[in-house]
């Protein structure tokens, strides 16, 4: 397990755009299999391989490359890494971004899942602020490590025009 995580810390050194968005991808359908899973309980026989791929792809292309460009910004707005500039990230992060951030999630999940236009803004009418109460249920303490514990080399992209 240490081999994997150094062989990790030297991808994400070398090419810390892909490795993210890789992770993201990767993260965003693990969480779907388990959803499917745990919480679904589908089965293997019944899980929904298209869905699962769909979710990462919004992964590889929406949530890595947005988040990772969130933080370097987020960065520069709120500067340390002290417990107080942890909070205030948390803070802003929540505040400004994840209402954004959610309300663009559901619509690309919806729209990627063959919802009409006007389908999506029902089910977005329905499901937002409940998601968004869910969200402020989980992230906060997450983010409060994340931006306290993580170095920013993880927790935010360079462009792909910055890697070497």
């Amino acid at each position: 397990m240490a081999g994997l995580w150094r062989s990790y810390q030297v991808l994400m050194s070398r090419h810390p755009w892909t490795v993210q968005i890789v992770t993201a991808g990767s993260l965003v359908g693990v969480g779907d299999v388990i959803s499917q899973q745990l919480i679904e309980r589908r089965g293997l026989a019944h899980h929904n391989v298209q869905r699962t791929a769909k979710m990462m792809s919004i992964g590889f292309f929406f949530v890595g490359p947005v988040i990772g460009s969130w933080y370097k910004v987020l960065d520069k707005l709120v500067v340390g890494g002290t417990k107080s500039a942890a909070m205030k990230k948390m803070l802003v992060d929540q505040l400004c971004f994840a209402p954004c951030f959610l309300g663009a999630f559901l619509s690309i999940s919806g729209a990627l899942n063959g919802l009409t236009v006007e389908d999506n803004v029902t089910k977005l009418k329905r499901d937002y602020t409940d998601a968004l109460i869910s969200n402020y249920y989980l992230w906060p303490p997450v983010q409060i490590a994340n931006f306290y514990f993580v170095p920013l080399h993880h927790r935010y992209s360079r462009h792909p025009g910055d890697e070497s």
